[in-house]
């Protein structure tokens, strides 16, 4: 007898999504026990996703500059800028005027950390925040950029094919001209997709 291809076969019944994190941090594993509770005995959407987001590989949870949180924090005094994931420093944000806020971040880098305090911020753990806002209340929830991982620039059209501006993988290819650069690249030497 075959199998029902319905709704219960093999490849449907597969669970595609984390339910617990890959890490054997017990610090991160207190932070989902934690969140887990608050996701199920609160109503709060937030809750869910923060939850969701410590189940996360590192890979999906890029880092945050804190010129990016200087900028989305602007006009929001008395929020709390919640980053799931590593908040860095950024040498090119010059005034210091907009970092007076409270963050919650999984780690911080040691020079932003110290720049948010002089400027008369805070910086909160999870479960501190937990305590200072169970649902969510008063937090901007904020997230890195993903794609910005120089891996994705390989993904796509195969390179050399036409209207592809993918990157190839080449021995060197941010100094040399000689690798998958001329021919077919270039209108001087035969022709150019």
């Amino acid at each position: 007898m075959g199998f029902d291809k319905g709704i219960t076969s093999v490849g449907k019944s597969k669970t595609k999504f984390r339910k617990e994190p890959k890490s054997e941090n017990v610090y991160i594993k207190l932070l989902v026990k934690l969140y887990r509770f608050l996701a199920r005995r609160t109503d709060s959407a937030f809750n869910k996703v923060i939850l969701k987001r410590l189940f996360m590989s590192r890979a999906n949870r890029p880092p945050v500059s804190i010129a990016k949180l200087a900028k989305e924090m602007k006009g929001k005094a008395g929020k709390v800028a919640v980053v799931v994931g590593t908040v860095t420093n950024d040498i090119r944000l010059t005034d210091d005027t907009g970092l007076k806020f409270s963050l919650c971040c999984l780690r911080i880098a040691d020079g932003a950390r110290a720049r948010i305090l002089a400027a008369g911020g805070e910086v909160l753990t999870f479960d501190q925040l937990a305590l200072r806002a169970p649902t969510g209340t008063g937090c901007v929830l904020l997230r890195g950029p993903l794609k910005a991982r120089e891996v994705y620039k390989h993904f796509g059209r195969a390179p050399g094919v036409p209207h592809s501006s993918t990157k190839p993988y080449t021995r060197n290819s941010t100094k040399s001209r000689k690798f998958e650069s001329a021919r077919g690249r270039r209108g001087s030497c035969g022709y150019k997709v």
